[in-house]
């Protein structure tokens, strides 16, 4: 089950870096392309301001839920990797608890202004907005599953000590294996003398 779980979190994360590049796309086409036809036509696309806003917007919400699945979002750890591992399971889990709460929060204020942003259209495209905004629907539910399995990994003691500290900085691993083996050597020099 775990790794049927695994494939389909894989497979999802996929297909949301391939929105992700969709999205991209139409941003640098629509305002290229505006560009062009302004700079050398004297005319323009009406759609070209909306619809990059738009797909910049569904980018970054997805780009959320890739960074969550990856754990590269960004974290301030000095004070997690001073703790023992019984510490750094806690403040994982706590953490883990929080973002969930939040996640629901998003879903639910969604819903909660689900009619009105229905309702509303955009000024040019005429698109419901709940076509740019609802996209926090599914980011929200999204990222509370993932730290829904997160917490039920944590309780069934099926994380390792390396996922608690969720701050993964470029050739940081590189510098604390040196820390450490500088450490080592003093240990080493110290039990000598």
């Amino acid at each position: 089950m775990s790794s049927l779980f695994k494939a389909v979190a894989d497979g999802f994360t996929r297909a949301l870096e391939v929105l992700m590049v969709l999205c991209l796309a139409v941003m640098l086409v629509m305002v290229f392309g505006n560009v062009i036809l302004r700079l050398f036509f004297n005319t323009g696309i009406d759609l070209s301001e909306e619809i990059p806003r738009f797909a910049f917007v569904w980018m970054t919400f997805l780009g959320a839920i890739v960074g969550m699945r990856r754990r590269a979002h960004l974290g301030v750890d000095m004070l997690v990797q001073a703790l023992p591992v019984l510490g750094r399971r806690v403040c994982w889990g706590i953490s883990q608890a929080i973002m969930l709460v939040c996640c629901l929060y998003i879903v639910y204020g969604t819903w909660l202004q689900h009619d009105i942003i229905a309702g509303n259209a955009s000024p040019v495209a005429q698109l419901s907005m709940l076509w740019v905004f609802g996209v926090s629907y599914v980011t929200g539910t999204a990222i509370a599953i993932i730290c829904l399995s997160n917490l039920i990994r944590l309780f069934a003691g099926k994380v390792a000590d390396n996922e608690l500290i969720d701050v993964h900085e470029e050739g940081m691993s590189e510098a604390l294996a040196v820390e450490h083996e500088m450490a080592e050597q003093q240990v080493h020099a110290g039990a000598r003398s």
